[in-house]
């Protein structure tokens, strides 16, 4: 009877042991490689504290279902080796459902082992197509449009205004400047617009004047830079009034920023862009008036401004947090529940972050155009949001 007794102990202790060992390892727990240092640190830095503070909010309000979200980073430096690195031992270490990476590099080179090893949802400082292809990558996706997409929405701004207008692509010799440049081709045939030039320059570069002459040459009416963040964008658009060339330059996300205004000081309102959030001084939307009132009270030395870096990561993380609690629901918080639970995500509202949120093909092709204002040095929009077919 004793014997009875114990073995029956003994295998209730073994249930609830494995119970246990089931829910812990069920735990919400994201993990994330920032660029603290190297020449991406301005995003990392903003990024970072957007994880946190979206993890925090969601934890505040209750979690996942009562589940607390664990949150884990590292430094990845801005360099591949290190990155990828930081990415493998947080994964041994905390075996999250879903990671963050710093660049479209990192993001490439882990493609194959998150697809057959790792199985976790994935996203990053990126807007490469890679990561918005459901078919080949069905873990990856983008809290946005892919540049691609963003060519496609400043063309078909461009195509409403002054159809069969000139253009020009000026972007940096990088993979990153490269990226969006085929589809960008298409595109322009597509909506008839006219693809006269294509000038490539290096990041930081300064010497830009054979580029400039070019373009005036050709006649061009939009200039569209991409793969970089400032440099020479600001330069180009100065001493574009030196050598007489008209034309409207425009830009993608990572050029659409306050930094670049502050360099182009009284010129600012020469240039236009695309992003896909509200900026943080559009307090008129519920989220920026949330996310303004959580600065305020645990970062208060970034007051005056958040990036668009931070509403990247912010908007990215909320769209984890959204397909952890849809996983949740059916039993399973896993890297294959959390890609189908994504994937269903439909008018998902982010209180004026975004338009309500509708994944396709695990991108959000949607974007407004904006234009810099040389008085207050901030980016005031000229359309409405336009999203692409």
């Amino acid at each position: 009877m004793k014997k009875t007794i114990i073995f029956v102990l003994s295998l209730v202790l073994c249930i609830g042991l494995f119970s246990v060992s089931k829910a812990m390892a069920e735990d919400p727990t994201i993990c994330a490689v920032h660029p603290f240092t190297g020449r991406f640190a301005f995003a990392g830095i903003h990024g970072a504290d957007a994880m946190e503070d979206a993890v925090a909010m969601a934890n505040e309000a209750g979690g996942i279902n009562g589940k607390k979200i664990k949150y884990y980073w590292a430094d990845g430096e801005y360099k591949n080796d290190v990155g990828i690195a930081a990415f493998k031992r947080l994964y041994a270490q905390h075996k999250p459902q879903a990671m963050w990476g710093q660049s479209t590099g990192m993001t490439k080179a882990l493609a194959p082992e998150i697809n057959s090893r790792y199985k976790v949802l994935y996203s990053a400082y990126t807007f490469a197509e890679i990561a918005a292809d459901p078919k080949k990558n069905p873990y990856m996706f983008i809290p946005g449009p892919t540049y691609a997409e963003m060519f496609g929405i400043l063309l078909k701004y461009i195509a409403k205004e002054k159809p069969g207008a000139n253009i020009a692509f000026f972007y940096s010799d990088t993979e990153f400047g490269r990226e969006p440049i085929p589809a960008g081709r298409k595109l322009c045939k597509k909506m008839g617009l006219n693809l006269v030039a294509e000038e490539v320059a290096k990041v930081g570069g300064v010497d830009i004047s054979t580029q400039i002459l070019d373009m005036k040459r050709k006649k061009v009416d939009y200039c569209i830079f991409h793969g970089f963040v400032v440099t020479p964008i600001q330069t180009v658009i100065k001493q574009s009034k030196d050598y007489g060339l008209k034309c409207k330059f425009m830009g993608t996300f990572w050029s659409t920023e306050k930094h670049l205004l502050d360099q182009l000081k009284g010129l600012a309102n020469e240039y236009m862009g695309v992003t896909c959030y509200s900026y943080y001084y559009q307090h008129q939307y519920p989220m920026i008036k949330k996310i303004r009132a959580w600065t305020q009270k645990h970062h208060p030395k970034f007051t005056a401004y958040r990036s668009q870096a931070y509403m990247q990561v912010f908007m990215g993380t909320q769209l984890f947090i959204e397909a952890f609690k849809r996983a949740d629901k059916t039993g399973s918080i896993s890297g294959p529940s959390l890609a189908k639970a994504l994937q269903s995500i439909k008018d998902f509202n982010v209180g004026g972050l975004m338009p309500p949120v509708t994944m396709k093909n695990n991108s959000i092709p949607v974007g407004r155009i904006v234009r810099g204002n040389s008085k207050t040095r901030q980016f005031d929009p000229i359309s409405d949001w336009i999203q692409l077919d």
